[in-house]
């Protein structure tokens, strides 16, 4: 999925520093978010002459921010991108409306002209601006040329949360290992990989059903990680998901190894500590991946404040 600045949600709308700061820095963070799903979020390099605050400049602006955050906005603004401008797909004479302002030349035409198309597109927006709602609806004016005018229904992404979770319904698709390792790694925040984690799957046939399960996994598992009050109870939802997948059926989700197993295959349950060097870790729990055997081992359990260890993805170990 791809996505968009939406420049015009940028209208001087800041009477001083502080608010503009505040809503900039939640426009980095959502850069952050959709770059851990492999996304980037696309800008206008004509994006610093936008003005934020009323006969100040975007550039003028960033300037009166600390060094470090006016130094990673100025490279993404003014060479890292990307640019929506250098693969822009619609043309200046595309007359594209939304609440009778003509949005052509804009990221939300882009964005929208991209929609009509079939690709899969959202705008980001700054908040609070004129642009507080979603889905942006902008109609394709072509009655010059004798057509239908067409109407494109855009999401518009104000805040973290709501940006993270269409990424999450959306996921960029996985064709390979080296990719399911890289979302793994990037995605999932609650929970350390070991160095070699993803090593045991080379050689084996990449198969996009097994990579998605394992995505699967391990977003429960995160959760399961993240599922605790301030005060390090246990929150309801985590209740729910210990009890939906980690007890009460044969065929759960996850499972811990029989005591035959733990006796049998110790040596091949047992791996490296990820944030310690030369100490391991026992981890018989684990996910199962059915198709082609794989599984995901992990340490347990899982407790508040303390980070969930994921040692091994590969083939079943406990293979008689």
């Amino acid at each position: 999925m791809e996505f968009f600045t939406n420049d015009l949600s940028i209208h001087g709308q800041f009477h001083d520093i502080l608010s503009f700061r505040e809503s900039f820095a939640r426009l980095m963070t959502m850069r952050k978010v959709a770059r851990r799903f492999r996304c980037e979020l696309h800008c206008d390099r004509a994006l610093l002459n936008a003005k934020p605050m009323p006969n100040v400049t975007m550039q003028q602006a960033l300037g009166r921010l600390a060094n470090s955050e006016r130094r990673s906005a100025m490279i993404w603004l003014t060479r890292g991108g990307p640019f929506w401008d250098d693969i822009r797909q619609h043309g200046a004479d595309d007359y594209l409306e939304c609440n009778d302002d003509i949005v052509t030349d804009s990221g939300v035409g882009e964005a929208a002209y991209r929609v009509l198309h079939e690709v899969e597109c959202g705008l980001v927006s700054v908040t609070p601006s004129n642009w507080d709602f979603s889905p942006v609806e902008v109609t394709w004016r072509r009655k010059s040329e004798g057509l239908d005018d067409r109407i494109a229904l855009v999401e518009n992404c104000r805040d973290v949360a709501g940006l993270e979770k269409i990424l999450r319904d959306n996921p960029q698709p996985l064709r390979s290992w080296g990719d399911l390792r890289v979302v793994s790694t990037s995605r999932f925040r609650s929970l350390t990989f070991a160095g070699k984690c993803f090593d045991h799957l080379i050689g084996i046939p990449f198969s996009k059903n097994s990579a998605e399960r394992i995505l699967f996994l391990l977003d429960i598992l995160d959760k399961f990680a993240r599922a605790f009050d301030a005060d390090g109870t246990r929150t309801s939802e985590g209740h729910w998901i210990y009890r939906n997948y980690f007890t009460g059926r044969e065929n759960a989700l996850f499972s811990d190894s029989s005591a035959t197993e733990k006796n049998d295959f110790r040596r091949e349950l047992t791996f490296p500590r990820p944030d310690s060097p030369g100490n391991f870790i026992f981890c018989p729990w684990h996910g199962k991946i059915p198709h082609m055997m794989l599984r995901m081992h992990f340490s347990w359990p899982v407790r508040f404040r303390e980070q969930v260890y994921v040692a091994y993805v590969g083939p079943k170990l406990t293979k008689r």
